[in-house]
């Protein structure tokens, strides 16, 4: 999978360092994955939630952050969306949350 906005990633745990570990390995795991559904992602992390049109909320660091991305199946992409903590992502809604740098 390709991953774009991996600088959000970046800028996230700059904030947050805790995060940082488990966002790199996010990130490795999912570059070298090849999901053609949603079922792949599942097998891979029975905690995330699948959305609608392509949407999964990944719980991250052992739940305290949340990974809000898009996936398109077809061209192997991952769009992140969202990146934060729990009380931000209440703020947000998953489905329509755009990446705003």
């Amino acid at each position: 999978m390709r991953v774009i906005a991996v600088s959000s990633l970046i800028k996230f745990w700059g904030s947050y360092p805790d995060s940082e570990q488990a966002l790199k390995a996010w990130y490795a795991e999912t570059k070298s994955a090849s999901w053609k559904s949603p079922a792949d992602v599942k097998a891979l992390y029975k905690s995330a939630s699948v959305l609608k049109k392509g949407r999964v909320v990944f719980n991250i660091a052992g739940n305290n952050y949340r990974l809000v991305v898009a996936i398109a199946y077809k061209t192997q992409i991952v769009f992140i969306k969202f990146v934060g903590t729990h009380k931000q992502y209440d703020r947000i809604k998953a489905q329509t949350v755009k990446y705003l740098g």
